[in-house]
């Protein structure tokens, strides 16, 4: 696992849905919990949102929410769909200084 990994999430009692790992690389091995954002496919064209798509190796165009960032246990991350480029990764930063207005 790695930051900018987008992995299929099958969290207990919620319907699996892709995430794109946001935590630091250093801290996911002795972490229990990473921070994610969640990706979706409804866009709303939003400060918070980075588009995604086929260039990223996604199946259609979708969105990572930057406002639904969250905790998840690494056991709920199943499978590795893809890994975003530096540029994109760069993108998922922005996105978290809009929405945490940090």
């Amino acid at each position: 696992m790695r930051r900018g990994e987008i992995w299929w999430a099958e969290p207990p009692g919620e319907r699996p849905r892709p995430v794109v790992i946001l935590t630091r690389d250093r801290a996911i091995a002795v972490m229990e919990r990473l921070l994610v954002a969640p990706v979706t496919t409804t866009v709303r064209g939003i400060p918070t949102e980075v588009p995604l798509g086929r260039r990223d190796g996604l199946p259609t165009a979708c969105v990572a929410s930057f406002d639904d960032m969250a905790p998840m246990p690494k056991d709920y991350l199943v499978a590795c769909i893809t890994t975003l480029s530096a540029e994109r990764v760069e993108e998922l930063s922005r996105a978290v200084r809009r929405a945490t207005g940090c």
